[in-house]
């Protein structure tokens, strides 16, 4: 969960129906109409037979322990920090100073919560073949489970703010007032830390409430545009310690660019194409078919992905862009 977002929950809370056959776009058939989940953890499998029998409206999320993954995440990703940060600072041979540690350690756990939430969508979109009423699990029990990263995030945000001057190379002497350090993290992050408050405030509701089980083919989508984000940080990293010129920060320039492409900015067209795949319209006609909030909802959620796309476009030219000839 990461810079996209939980989509908005299609039309349609009817009873389920008639499953179709085949890839998302399927044809319906005849069948009687029934929820096809994925494989179940052993605790769901446990209590399937109880839960059999109640209907196409019975959620597959709901199995889950109620709160247990919202628990995890809050114990999960403030802890990972702490133990990346005090192991970079005390473990032999490394030593780090504070503000490497915590900037570092920051941008671990912003890859780790990436890499599991890439992973998640691709488990969840993969099992789903019926875009709309198959669910898996994971749909569930992932965005709770991630929602208190995004709080975590804002402060450890801020701290790298706050270190960021003090790196070597980078003193800037004394560090400001709290005060003035948390007005200058606003205006400069600003738009990452609406970003993330949004995730909070208005998708996580949307993905574990608002969708009533359906869609979670397109959560899983939406969860994978976290893929691009392990690049960002690396690039973030290897640029504050003056590494903007290897070869590694080239690599990861490239890597960086291809992967927030395809996986932030091209896929709402994709979500687009496939859920018109499933109504049997041309991609041209799906806006035409959703209401005008669904669609203001995806333009809402594409808009600071075009932003952050040119700015990694601008960066891209300056690093690759061939030096300028002096005259003789």
């Amino acid at each position: 969960m990461g810079a996209a977002g939980a989509p908005p929950a299609l039309p349609g809370n009817a009873p389920c129906p008639p499953h179709p056959i085949g890839s998302a776009g399927g044809q319906s058939g005849g069948a009687a109409p029934r929820v096809r989940t994925s494989p179940r953890p052993p605790v769901a499998l446990a209590t399937r037979g109880a839960l059999r029998g109640a209907g196409c409206g019975l959620h597959a999320n709901a199995m889950a322990p109620p709160g247990a993954p919202l628990a995890g995440g809050l114990l999960f990703f403030p802890g990972l920090f702490l133990l990346a940060k005090n192991g970079l600072r005390r473990l032999p041979g490394l030593r780090w100073p504070e503000p490497d540690a915590v900037i570092v350690a920051a941008r671990l756990v912003s890859s780790v919560q990436a890499v599991m939430a890439s992973t998640a969508g691709y488990i969840i979109s993969s099992s789903c073949r019926h875009v709309i009423d198959d669910q898996h699990w994971l749909a569930g029990a992932y965005p709770q489970f991630a929602v208190p990263y995004f709080v975590y995030d804002v402060y450890a945000m801020f701290l790298c703010h706050w270190h960021r001057g003090r790196v070597k190379g980078h003193e800037a002497g004394p560090p400001p007032s709290l005060r003035a350090a948390a007005g200058a993290y606003l205006r400069k992050d600003l738009l990452m830390v609406l970003h993330h408050a949004a995730m909070v405030l208005v998708c996580f509701p949307v993905a574990t409430l608002w969708r009533q089980g359906k869609g979670d083919f397109f959560l899983g989508c939406l969860l994978m545009a976290e893929l691009s984000t392990p690049f960002v940080c690396l690039g973030k990293v290897l640029i504050l310690y003056k590494r903007q010129h290897t070869a590694l920060h080239k690599l990861n320039g490239v890597a960086m660019l291809v992967t927030f492409l395809g996986c932030r900015v091209l896929l709402f067209p994709y979500l687009y194409w496939a859920y018109g795949r499933h109504l049997g319209v041309p991609l041209l006609r799906v806006p035409g078919a959703l209401p005008p909030a669904y669609n203001a909802a995806a333009a809402a959620l594409l808009a600071p992905q075009l932003y952050w796309f040119g700015l990694i476009c601008r960066g891209a030219w300056r690093l690759f862009r061939p030096p300028p000839r002096h005259p003789p």
